[in-house]
């Protein structure tokens, strides 16, 4: 098998994920419950993912970090949280893009629903990138909000994080960043670029197991929490303490999880996510270059080492669907075919009925694979 689908998950990890996972199911308790070492050791591995979150992240307060169950948790907390947090008379604006996935788009859409916000949508270049230039057009007196995905999961392309924070601040705009599938393989720097709240999962580009994800937001800022109840502290107040991260991390954590992100995210740290990048786009490159020739190959969004290691592609009209399933029966291999939660997108490109066969690489493949899915397709497609 070779397993080319890591946008949606990363199947091969660091072998400390296992191990750490493991050592938490024997040795951590229910943090923040008790004195005793088993409930010690589960506080301790929190406080060491956040800490570790929080290096990758750019911020020097590992308490600005709070653990979710995945992204979608993140971004439905923040974007819910918006009427609270900008305080301008509603219905205020948001800017947001045609290259999101449906873990922004759908929360913003029940904003819009229940009369809170109206939406503006930051249009895409041919290519699938976004262009800040672009960004003056769509301001208004009501613009209060921009919601933006640090990478497109379709198209790869990365949005330049560090002008886009700047047009907020410059304008009082609050900033909450998707950043799903760049966090790991893409630097950022929150404090740096003055990012309000900046979300991320850990089953992607982190290397650490589903069921976990996390959200930074930015001193001073207060989020309105998602889900209420246990928090292990404050037990007689009807409201969930007020401070981070246990504002946002109601009830029990899942604390074994939690330990394998810290050690994806160590990997991360320690190979460096500048080096990460650099063997994805290599991959891609090479996987491109050897599939270039065939016939009425279409490519959405590629640029030669500029996006994330993300090649989406369609074989003249066959549908998607029909080319991963042949990958995955006649050569074992794995990619992702169909609307990828980003419908936008798909209208953008017209590959709504269609669907994109999407091709995703990370640190653990090797060119011998990239060069064999390309071999796949190229007699896949020429049986077509």
């Amino acid at each position: 098998m070779i397993y080319l689908d890591n946008a949606a998950t990363t199947l091969r990890k660091p072998e400390g994920v296992k191990t750490a996972m493991i050592r938490a199911l024997e040795e951590a308790g229910n943090p923040g419950r008790g004195a005793y070492a088993a409930s010690l050791n589960a506080s301790r591995i929190l406080f060491r993912a956040s800490e570790a979150a929080a290096e990758l992240l750019g911020t020097e307060d590992p308490e600005r970090i709070a653990f979710t169950q995945n992204v979608t948790e993140s971004l439905n907390a923040a974007v819910s949280a918006l009427p609270e947090m900008v305080r301008k008379k509603e219905p205020f604006r948001i800017i947001t893009t045609r290259t999101e996935h449906n873990s922004v788009l759908r929360p913003l859409y029940r904003l819009e629903k229940e009369g809170k916000a109206s939406l503006t949508f930051w249009e895409p270049e041919p290519d699938g990138r976004l262009d800040p230039a672009r960004l003056p057009q769509l301001l208004t007196a009501e613009t209060a909000a921009m919601v933006i995905t640090h990478a497109s999961n379709v198209t790869g392309r990365i949005t330049d994080l560090t002008a886009v924070a700047a047009f907020a601040r410059e304008n009082g705009i609050l900033l909450i960043v998707d950043g799903a599938q760049a966090l790991g393989a893409v630097p950022v720097n929150v404090e740096r670029d003055g990012i309000d709240i900046y979300c991320f999962t850990g089953h992607k580009g982190l290397f650490g197991p589903q069921g976990t994800g996390g959200i930074y937001v930015r001193a001073g800022l207060a989020v309105r929490p998602l889900l209420i109840g246990g928090s292990g502290i404050h037990s007689f107040d009807r409201d969930m303490p007020k401070e981070m991260p246990t504002v946002l991390e109601a009830g029990t954590r899942n604390t074994p999880g939690i330990a394998g992100l810290e050690a994806g995210i160590r990997f991360v740290l320690e190979t460096g996510p500048e080096r990460i990048l650099k063997h994805e786009r290599i991959l891609a490159g090479c996987f491109v270059r050897r599939i270039r020739e065939i016939p009425n190959l279409k490519l959405y969004g590629y640029r030669d080492m500029e996006g994330t290691g993300i090649v989406s592609l369609n074989l003249g009209e066959e549908d998607a669907s029909v080319v991963a399933d042949r990958l995955w029966e006649e050569a074992g291999i794995c990619v992702r075919a169909g609307a990828h939660c980003a419908p936008l997108m798909h209208e953008f490109f017209g590959t709504k009925e269609q669907g994109i066969v999407r091709f995703s690489f990370s640190a653990f493949n090797t060119e011998e694979e990239a060069e064999q899915a390309a071999d796949a397709l190229k007699n896949i497609a020429e049986t077509m």
